[in-house]
């Protein structure tokens, strides 16, 4: 499986990116998973079970929206799409935002 990473336009994030490419709807044989690592660790590391990494992703192109959330901040997730394109996604967490492109295939 390949492995890539993309960093925030702020340089805040990083979204290291396991199993690329990735796919809308997901592909029963790969999960979309995405690891968070904040610049600011230290702010990260304090965030406890009930803060999240809120994701608001809309696909380029469109006016379609999804929110989506991680619970504990950046860390581990899975992030999944209801369809194929270049979503941008606006991140927020711990006073911190950053936003990047993710690509979907179609599934």
């Amino acid at each position: 499986m390949a492995q890539r990473h993309i960093i925030g336009d702020q340089g805040e994030i990083a979204a290291v990116l396991f199993g690329y490419p990735y796919h809308a709807p997901a592909v029963k044989s790969r999960e979309n998973k995405i690891l968070w690592v904040a610049k600011d660790a230290e702010a990260a590391a304090d965030m406890g079970p009930d803060d999240r990494l809120t994701i608001k992703a809309r696909l380029a192109g469109t006016n379609e929206v999804v929110t989506r959330s991680v619970a504990g901040g950046p860390g581990p997730s899975l992030v999944d799409m209801p369809k194929p394109g270049c979503w941008k996604f606006s991140l927020s967490w711990a006073g911190h935002t950053d936003s990047l492109d993710v690509e979907y295939l179609d599934g």
